[in-house]
């Protein structure tokens, strides 16, 4: 399994190598060890979540206050343009967006460190995305930032064709680092 660094401090890409026959492929999506041997520990998982999203949907931008969460996210079924914001202040890369591919048939999963905003968009019909993360939802802890907030620049590749009334109400960027 590779693991690749990216624009933002801590942010890990873990790439499989998927073993393929023709009754069809089996693949590590992770590994402890590996994980560890680059700094992941998350412990006991507290949550191990699952979502499903139709073809446009934009879930996010969000984050928690406090010690936050850190998780792993991966795309079971289908794809989605992922995207992070790094919301640490005092962060060499506070602010910095990155974005990447998940999707089942490369198996790419991302570790995301305590701190920062997670949102995705699904790219196909269907996409089942899981995350494990390290600590149980509080939801006085969540902080959310508008997918479309012009000082962030996310550039989502699809016609938004589903958003919550949470994610559409969410603040801006400017606002989240006001109250920090």
């Amino acid at each position: 399994m590779d693991v690749r660094t990216c624009a933002i401090e801590g942010v890990l890409l873990f790439v499989p190598t998927p073993f393929r026959d023709d009754r069809g492929l089996f693949t590590r999506t992770f590994d402890a060890a590996v994980g560890a041997a680059h700094g992941v520990d998350l412990g006991p998982l507290a949550q191990d979540s699952q979502s499903r999203s139709r073809l446009g949907t934009i879930r996010g931008m969000h984050g928690r206050r406090g010690e936050g969460e850190a998780k792993l996210v991966r795309a079971a079924h289908g794809a989605v343009h992922d995207v992070l914001v790094d919301a640490r202040p005092g962060s060499p890369t506070f602010g910095t967006v990155a974005s990447f591919r998940l999707d089942d048939e490369e198996f790419h999963h991302l570790y995301v460190p305590a701190g920062l905003l997670h949102g995705f968009q699904a790219l196909t019909e269907v996409a089942d995305v899981c995350y494990r993360i390290d600590r149980p939802h509080a939801p006085g802890e969540d902080v959310s930032v508008a997918h479309d907030d012009p000082d962030l620049a996310i550039a989502w590749p699809l016609p938004v064709t589903a958003i919550s009334d949470r994610d559409r109400a969410a603040g801006s960027w400017a606002a989240l680092v006001a109250a920090t």
